[in-house]
């Protein structure tokens, strides 16, 4: 009966799960194979896993078995068949208490005692005893040679029914007496010859734990046991079934979305506001295991890097993927002055106000700072005063090494690159071929990379020994045209002398020497890849899609070609998943990807943005952040990042300063490193008028993707109320859904509330996303709505290298694909030293060129640096190291 109704429950959980395969794990010392076991669990409905160690395995060895175990998401219920010497502490409590269906763990024994039943599991063979006793309640029960977990269990649940419990092991001097008196013996051991059988009370009920519970076979040395007496045998093994099945709903029951349970980290902010680093050294955070279990995550989802930041698996997508999404929020802001206008910070203050202060699930998606503006002008990307990613140092440094990943599979393909083209310039056909398909023990094989180069040159063969020579030829041939190669290697670090450099000098490469230059390492197209794929499948397809130069055809030479594309995935197969840290109030954050905004689309990724959108619930937010101004960055966000993610945005903060917006109105010019002129410092209502037409032009560019707009008015603290409320006043007159002042960077997300308020209302607003253009339109004329509609140019002009190169891709085939203009971020047009906005120019490109894995098209307007360079007194002169404390200093 308890078998069948295992099955039933076994097969409903099927029927409602139909990707479900309950998994059931033993492990046995030395035992034969569970042939016959297994079998009856398959046909309950079990997968079952029988892993047999040999004799004279030892605890650490089982043990380290049960923690492979444990972390295998596929298994679900786990347990132990062993000879009794074997049981101990350590290897029961190895087991984890949701996967351990006989409940002998510490955890889930404590539970039992305490009373705890619904959050427990009981042992099978306990369970079995319970079945066969009926009516105990008054009776005498004698548990003998019942030790260990299941002893502890007995002795907790037989009172509950009733009974009244003794216990004794065989050699205690009052057993005889005892066995005289009991209603029920219970044998949890193999009973002694020497224990007399006629001791026992007639008609006692006697019970025997003592079996192997594979074989079934009772041992109780050569004496006769009583007629009365039944073993719990073929009963436990059922018993275990039923708690598979228990474990089996937890499971899935654990694998839904849960409400999240977050503590905030209160804040107490100091006038004047401390130093960014001091801000962040103040608070102590979560450590990042409590925060992921906080939002839902489970234990096998994250993977922790230190105290205070994790990586987060890619399985939770499909653990929620019917979860409902919340609302996708993006910051964007005016053209900025070369400061800076704070738009990380406002992401961070209006996560921290909608979590810490109104109770509503939030999440921001952050870029991961590159280290070159780092060390170079910038000193840190985590926010700032009381509104950032903590700890600081470890956001900015570092981080979990994706920057690092990237740099590595990068240069691994400039390496490929050039080598490839040395070898086909001194080797022969014969000589290339029996090099790329060598003997390997005696056989010839291809390997699957360089199969599927067969099937794209057509030629459907699969044994090297049948190809022509025309075919072997066409094999090993790319025939790269070094002048075509668009693949460059990169370095994090600010370096202008990288920007142009010759490769190939040693006598080692036979003359073979060539112009090249290094770019920055956040500028790699694997980077754009890395924030624009869906999936670990999806991220290999594209890497092996990057187009790193032409042959001396004109046809595109790709990493596939090259036959590197599965060396670039491991690389990158840790670099995939977000990185989960937390903000000063305590509130989730994902940092991931750092694409460069001006020749990338300058956005986080979107797989931390789909999975922060599941995490936090129907009614949540999800803040994320796009480079530069509204211009670049927002426009980039809908015509590229929405299109790759098929999310759809549900309001735009757009943030502004009052600073720049005098800069706008005609200010004097603002240099990163000098101080402020007196114009920025004092009342000036007339600049600020006249500048907010910058303002007003980003919030037309919003409307013409058809998302509400809040300004956010990142307040200074040499902002007069005056010049705040007026340029609340005009971006309202302007279309903005509202307009909102924000004190965040100086109280905490307590400062954002009225932002975070104003956020909630508009994205309860009628939204009709739409794209900019259609992907069919040709290139140039994609180009040219983008000019002229968000720029404000009067048309635009390409140079005769920019046209071929557009026709050549044209013709290649990639003129469906999306837009990156790659321009200056400090104006509307193609001149940073034009403020405001901009009219009647016309815009100029001078090339244009294709990052095919990332799925875009990027013409250069004007002249665009890929490598930044230092300043004369970079940030690295005030950064140190402590030797005693290792605290970092200078990071801001």
């Amino acid at each position: 009966k308890i078998t069948e109704n295992a099955k039933n429950s076994l097969a409903s959980l099927k029927r409602e799960n139909p990707q479900l395969e309950p998994t059931l794990a033993i492990i046995q010392v030395n035992y034969l194979p569970l042939v016959i076991l297994s079998l009856f669990f398959e046909q309950v409905g079990l997968r079952v896993i029988h892993i047999c160690l040999p004799e004279g395995s030892t605890k650490d060895e089982i043990v380290s078995e049960i923690l492979r175990l444990n972390e295998d998401p596929n298994v679900q219920g786990l347990a132990l068949d062993l000879p009794e010497s074997l049981y101990s502490s350590k290897v029961l409590n190895a087991v984890k208490p949701e996967k351990d269906v006989d409940g002998l763990s510490s955890v889930n024994l404590g539970r039992l005692v305490h009373g705890d039943v619904s959050d427990c599991l009981v042992p099978p063979t306990v369970c079995a005893v319970m079945e066969l006793l009926e009516d105990i309640g008054g009776r005498t029960v004698l548990l003998v040679g019942a030790r260990g977990a299941e002893g502890a269990a007995l002795q907790s649940v037989l009172p509950r029914r009733g009974a009244a419990v003794l216990a004794c092991h065989w050699e205690a001097p009052q057993l005889q007496s005892q066995l005289r008196h009991a209603d029920v013996v219970v044998f949890g051991s193999p009973k002694p010859e020497d224990v007399p059988v006629s001791c026992i009370k007639p008609g006692a009920t006697i019970i025997s734990c003592a079996h192997d519970l594979l074989s079934e076979k009772c041992k109780y040395g050569q004496q006769n046991i009583p007629a009365a007496e039944k073993t719990v045998g073929s009963l436990a093994v059922a018993m275990r079934m039923q708690n598979m099945v228990k474990n089996m709903e937890r499971w899935i029951q654990s694998q839904q979305y849960r409400k999240w349970d977050l503590h905030c980290l209160k804040l107490q902010p100091l006038s004047p506001v401390p130093s960014d680093i001091e801000i962040s050294r103040a608070q102590s955070p979560k450590a990042v295991d409590v925060l992921a279990k906080e939002i839902g995550l489970l234990t096998d989802e994250i993977e922790i890097y230190g105290q205070t930041k994790a990586k987060v698996r890619l399985s939770l997508l499909e653990r929620l993927k019917d979860q409902p999404d919340g609302k996708y929020v993006l910051v964007a802001g005016i053209t900025p002055t070369p400061l800076g206008e704070g738009k990380s910070t406002v992401t961070v203050g209006l996560v921290q106000a909608l979590t810490a202060h109104l109770n509503i699930n939030s999440f921001a998606c952050l870029r991961q700072p590159s280290q070159g503006p780092t060390f170079g002008v910038k000193g840190g990307a985590a926010g700032g005063g009381y509104a950032q990613v903590i700890p600081m140092e470890e956001f900015n440094l570092h981080l979990t090494g994706d920057i690092h990943a990237i740099t590595a599979a990068n240069n691994l393909l400039a390496a490929a690159i050039d080598a490839r083209i040395l070898h086909e310039n001194t080797q022969s056909d014969k000589s290339l071929y029996n090099r790329l398909v060598p003997v390997v023990n005696g056989v010839r094989g291809f390997s699957a990379i360089q199969l599927a180069r067969l099937r794209r040159l057509g030629i459907n063969k699969t044994d090297p020994e049948t190809l022509t020579e025309e075919e072997i030829s066409k094999f090993v041939r790319l025939d790269i045209d070094p002048s075509t190669i668009t693949w460059q290697r990169v370095v994090d670090t600010n370096d202008r002398f990288l920007r142009k450099v010759t490769v190939g000098q040693a006598n080692t490469e036979k003359g073979f020497v060539r112009q090249a230059q290094f770019d920055i390492a956040v500028a790699s197209e694997i980077m754009a890849i890395l924030a624009l794929t869906t999936s670990l499948q999806d991220m290999k397809e594209r890497l092996g899609r990057m187009v790193v130069a032409n042959d001396k055809k004109g046809e595109p030479v790709t990493a596939e070609d090259l036959g590197v594309t599965g060396a670039l995935a491991v690389l990158m197969k840790d670099a995939i998943k977000p990185t989960l840290m937390q903000t000063l109030e305590g509130t989730p954050v994902f940092v991931h990807a750092g694409p460069f905004a001006n020749i990338a689309h300058g956005n986080s990724s979107v797989l931390a943005d789909k999975i922060a959108l599941k995490l936090v619930g129907e009614k949540g937010f999800v803040v994320t952040e796009a480079g530069f101004g509204a211009d670049i960055g927002m426009e980039k966000f809908f015509n590229i990042k929405c299109r790759a993610s098929g999310l759809v945005p549900s309001v735009v903060v757009l943030v502004a300063t009052v600073r720049a917006l005098k800069m706008h109105g005609g200010g004097p010019n603002v240099t990163a490193g000098a101080p402020l002129k007196k114009e920025y410092t004092e009342e000036n209502l007339q600049l600020v008028a006249d500048g907010c037409c910058n303002l007003q032009k980003q919030i037309q560019i919003t409307q013409l993707f058809g998302v509400p707009v809040v300004v956010a008015l990142n307040v200074f603290k040499t902002d007069s109320p005056a010049e705040v409320d007026l340029v609340c006043k005009i971006a309202k007159e302007s279309g903005a859904f509202d307009a909102v002042p924000c004190n965040h960077w100086s109280a905490g997300g307590r400062g954002a509330v009225k932002l975070a308020q104003a956020v909630e209302k508009a994205a309860n607003q009628k939204n009709s996303f739409k794209y900019l253009y259609s992907l069919e339109l040709p290139i140039v004329e994609k180009i040219r709505i983008i000019a002229q509609k968000v720029y404000g140019a009067q048309d635009i002009e390409l140079s005769p290298v920019a046209q071929s190169q557009v026709d050549r891709y044209t013709r290649q085939g990639f003129g469906n694909l999306p837009i990156c203009m790659a321009k200056t971020h400090l104006s509307l047009s193609h001149q940073p030293e034009r403020k405001g906005v901009p009219t009647g120019f016309v815009l100029p490109i001078s090339e244009v060129r294709a990052s095919i894995g990332a799925g875009f098209i990027y013409p250069l307007v004007g002249t665009m640096s890929t490598m930044p360079g230092l300043p004369t007194r970079p940030c690295f002169y005030d950064i140190d190291l402590d030797p005693i404390t290792e605290q970092v200093k200078g990071l801001f």
